[in-house]
């Protein structure tokens, strides 16, 4: 891949290439939730939403919300409108969807967006993350150090053979500066 790639915040302008990427994943699933159920998840964590383009075009996108360990969005209604901020203290940030366009899926745009999500997350402060494992993907899950908690989901709320996974979400590390005598090494940085 030559074209840039660059994750982003989910924007008002995205909401079509979104919508068409969402159906074109889950639609044979059962699972399409249409783009108000869509949009009112983004509303309830924006800072926790995010599109990836390469080059020009919008190739991918993830929702992700503050959601209670063993519980996720129901399928079949929207979001309650954000209220109250949660209670102080580490949270568990829920992974809701994840999808990249089927002509760019297996270059690593999908590890891309999890691991911008996965800094949002220590960022924020989340000790944990989970999703629902749908359509036969539970293997890159375990993969990417998810685990799956059989028994959460009830049959059929997610599709056949949808499991709940969560990991761990490492800590960010507070460390003291100490005084060097030679010049910082050079970091990398990921495109973002």
């Amino acid at each position: 891949m030559t074209e840039a790639v660059r994750v982003r915040p989910l924007d008002a302008g995205d909401w079509d290439a979104v919508v068409a990427l969402e159906r074109d994943a889950y639609t044979d699933l059962g699972l399409s939730e249409g783009r108000a159920a869509l949009q009112s998840r983004a509303a309830a964590s924006p800072d926790t939403c995010f599109v990836v383009d390469v080059g020009t075009r919008t190739s991918g996108y993830v929702l992700a919300l503050p959601y209670p360990p063993h519980r996720y969005p129901d399928l079949t209604r929207a979001e309650e409108p954000p209220g109250e901020p949660p209670a102080s203290g580490p949270g568990n940030l829920h992974l809701h969807d994840i999808v990249v366009a089927p002509g760019l899926r297996r270059r690593g745009l999908a590890r891309h967006l999890l691991h911008h999500l996965t800094a949002t997350a220590r960022t924020r402060g989340d000790e944990r993350m989970s999703l629902v494992a749908v359509g036969g993907t539970e293997r890159f899950w375990l993969a990417r150090g998810f685990v799956a908690e059989p028994g959460v989901v009830p049959a059929g709320a997610y599709g056949g053979g949808a499991v709940y996974m969560s990991k761990q979400v490492a800590a960010v590390r507070q460390t003291r500066a100490r005084p060097s005598l030679s010049p910082p090494a050079p970091t990398l940085r990921e495109v973002s």
